[in-house]
């Protein structure tokens, strides 16, 4: 199986990568729908890249599950960067949620998805300044949830109490990638430049 770990790659390249592939494929998209089913006033906020905030699946997300709820979208320039370089909790980047989540709260967001896998990285900085009554949306576990459902339905889900393997792809430098990683993770990772 493959996992497309970015709204950004996913809503640029997923459609050509399962017809490419004959393997089970799960991408990332930002939570609207469970984020709309949370809220409580109807007012939710989207944290992205501007890839994924300019991008046809984020704007079918839209069509298809916020109809019934103000979205309130917010580009965030630099909070990637942040977190790549093991910034999770500096000032600069508390600056910069603060910039982006202030707009957001402004609005009425009652309701936050964190819509780049980047961003939980930092959800205790993002916790720290919306306070515990904002609810924070992150699809790291319903992914984790379909990759399972589609192991099981392809019959390649192993029954075996064995440790799994797992690849990192990237296309940036592999000893950067592996520092993120390592510093994210708390792992040494293998990764492939692309």
């Amino acid at each position: 199986a493959l996992v497309v770990a970015c709204n950004t790659a996913t809503a640029a390249a997923i459609d050509e990568l399962r017809e490419k592939y004959a393997l089970p494929i799960i991408g990332m998209e930002p939570a609207v729908k469970p984020a709309a089913e949370a809220s409580k006033n109807g007012i939710i906020g989207v944290l992205a890249t501007v890839g994924t905030l300019k991008s046809a699946q984020f704007a079918g997300l839209l069509e298809s599950y916020g109809r019934n709820v103000e979205v309130v979208t917010q580009a965030c320039v630099g909070l990637v960067e942040c977190v790549e370089r093991g910034e999770l909790d500096t000032v600069n980047t508390k600056t910069l949620i603060r910039l982006y989540i202030t707009p957001l709260l402004a609005e009425g967001a009652d309701t936050i998805v964190l819509g780049c896998t980047h961003y939980p990285f930092v959800a205790d900085a993002i916790r720290e300044i919306v306070g515990e009554n904002i609810s924070l949306i992150d699809t790291g576990a319903a992914v984790a949830k379909q990759l399972k459902r589609q192991l099981a339905e392809s019959e390649l889900l192993s029954n075996l109490n064995q440790q799994g393997s797992v690849k990192f792809f990237t296309n940036s430098p592999a000893e950067n990638a592996e520092n993120v990683i390592e510093n994210l993770w708390g792992k040494s990772a293998d990764v492939t430049k692309l």
